[in-house]
């Protein structure tokens, strides 16, 4: 059937093939890094949580190059170290800019972990279109065999009803998972962000503690 199809209908398959092997590919990639990103920020909390200083954290900083919540806390740690001047030693002179840092590193890594997904959001709502323009051609295209024809026959407007069912189930098959895991990493997304936030509060708490 697809060999079968016009120039047009061809066109529009190999484009919407185009946007479903990336769509895929940007699905399998953002997988695999959630999940090391979940994985790993799960393993520097618990070691987060287990240290009495800062210092404890850092020396071990290096361990955790795919967690999130690391860069969060090396970008607190070195506001904390910046004020930690020698005319005041060990006193925390302004724990509001080390919530801003905090603040901008989270801000940061939700940038990076976003990266991308908005071509999953692009696939999402442009392929039922690209796939309805190849539905509307061949609906042309069958009445056009119809007109030629001369009659009203299956054989005349077979092929250009089935070059549009082709281009619309492609254009759904490539919008379909792109929708549904566009919708996924937007919820994980917003739970990264949302644990970053808390933990600026328990890095706040920590550095207070002990620096204050």
């Amino acid at each position: 059937m697809v060999t079968r199809m016009g120039p047009v209908g061809k066109t529009v398959l190999a484009i919407l093939l185009i946007f479903s092997v990336f769509s895929w590919t940007v699905i399998y990639a953002k997988w695999v890094s959630f999940k090391r990103a979940s994985r790993e920020s799960d393993r520097f909390l618990k070691t987060f949580r287990k240290s009495q200083k800062l210092s404890e954290v850092a020396a071990v900083l290096d361990h955790f190059h795919n967690a999130p919540l690391a860069a969060v806390f090396a970008a607190g740690l070195q506001e904390v170290e910046h004020q930690l001047s020698r005319s005041n030693p060990g006193h925390l002179a302004n724990t509001a800019s080390v919530q801003r840092a905090l603040q901008i590193a989270a801000s940061e890594q939700v940038d990076e972990m976003e990266r991308m997904l908005s071509g999953l959001a692009t696939t999402a709502t442009t392929t039922p279109f690209i796939g309805l323009f190849g539905t509307v051609w061949g609906i042309m295209d069958a009445f056009h065999g119809l007109g030629t024809a001369g009659g009203a026959s299956l054989r005349a407007v077979a092929p250009g009803i089935s070059e549009a069912l082709i281009t619309t189930a492609a254009g759904l098959f490539a919008a379909i998972p792109a929708v549904i895991f566009y919708n996924h990493f937007l919820h994980q997304l917003r739970q990264f962000s949302g644990r970053m936030d808390n933990f600026a509060l328990e890095f706040l708490n920590l550095a207070e503690r002990y620096h204050s």
